[in-house]
């Protein structure tokens, strides 16, 4: 399995510290927004790993995580030209995934359950995992039957129908570009990574893992500080 660390994305809501610096350098409290989700990668064995950034920042992203060899990994480097949704930051790693799994997670999101079973086990389909949140009109909601089995997903419903949401973790086997392949823009002129996920939910092979622990969505400002806050006590307890 390959790792893809998609950080594209303008980061209007945090600007202007973004103006400065792609979000995922910016810190949460003692290390980069970027090291988070990369952890959850080298935890689960993923050691060749691809970074979609913007043009705005990709020489200062590419500076400063380097070859990848401190981290004990190899990284390459993919420009996403222009902000076109997450299935296409993830459908620039098609080359570098070279025919096998991939683990993309963004990164803004912070983890705490371990994910590590969940991606050394993942075999075919896709897989995603899931967070019951308060607020589930502002991700892609997932909604499952009685026996836990996906039965829809759908981005930023305005009647949601449930409170699951995909967080920003996808495991999909390398006919997910295949899929990328045939997708058309949606109302926002973005290719949805929903629709990625529901395509292998109608050929059922969608499974998901629900998260019991924290996530963190650092997106905001107030997202941001949460983020600061929950890492810096879970450290000191």
């Amino acid at each position: 399995m390959k790792g893809v660390l998609i950080c594209g994305g303008t980061g209007s809501r945090l600007k202007p510290l973004t103006e400065v610096t792609n979000k995922s350098l910016l810190p949460v409290y003692d290390k980069p927004l970027i090291f988070y989700p990369l952890e959850i990668l080298r935890r689960a064995g993923i050691r060749q790993v691809v970074i979609i950034s913007g043009n705005e920042h990709v020489d200062q992203m590419a500076g400063f995580l380097g070859s990848g060899e401190r981290f004990g990994c190899d990284f390459s480097f993919r420009v996403q030209e222009k902000p076109g949704g997450i299935a296409q930051a993830l459908g620039l790693a098609e080359e570098f995934a070279a025919g096998d799994s991939v683990c993309a997670i963004l990164g803004d999101n912070i983890f705490f359950d371990d994910l590590s079973p969940a991606i050394r086990s993942f075999k075919t389909g896709g897989h995603l995992f899931v967070k019951e949140v308060p607020n589930p009109s502002h991700f892609g909601v997932v909604e499952f039957d009685g026996e836990g089995k996906v039965i829809s997903i759908e981005e930023k419903p305005t009647k949601p129908k449930s409170n699951f949401i995909s967080t920003g973790c996808y495991l999909y086997d390398n006919s997910c570009f295949d899929i990328i392949r045939s997708l058309k823009p949606s109302a926002r002129g973005e290719l949805e990574i929903t629709d990625v996920s529901g395509s292998y939910m109608r050929s059922g092979s969608l499974t998901a893992t629900i998260l019991k622990d924290e996530w963190i969505d650092a997106g905001t400002f107030e997202r941001f500080y949460d983020a600061t806050t929950l890492v810096r006590a879970r450290r000191s307890s």
